[in-house]
């Protein structure tokens, strides 16, 4: 009789031990928003991120910590707090926007 393989079970993408997404404990220390950021409106959202006690590197860092809340949360966003936090990311984009100098033709 041949022998048989065993196959293992592997957990769901992106998740770790115990079940849970590791995208939970992502954060650093220099760049950590204040706590309850996100359930603001979007001005209030966006001067935040763009701080440079939020976002030492800019703005830019910022709109990169906008975007991956709005992926993480993923089908979780109420279709108005998505659409808040949509026009936070488009205020960020054209700050960033005026902030490029213009390049000669």
């Amino acid at each position: 009789m041949p022998a048989t393989k065993t196959t293992r079970r592997r957990p769901p993408a992106g998740r770790g031990p115990g079940g849970r997404r590791w995208v939970r404990s992502v954060t650093t220390v220099s760049t950590d928003p204040p706590r309850g950021l996100f359930s603001r409106d979007a001005r209030t959202i966006a001067r935040s991120l763009a701080s440079r006690r939020v976002s030492p590197k800019g703005p830019a860092s910022g709109l990169r910590m906008l975007l991956f809340y709005i992926n993480r949360g993923g089908r979780g966003l109420s279709p108005t707090r998505r659409a808040e936090l949509q026009k936070a990311k488009r205020l960020m984009q054209s700050r960033l926007d005026r902030r490029k100098p213009r390049r000669a033709r």
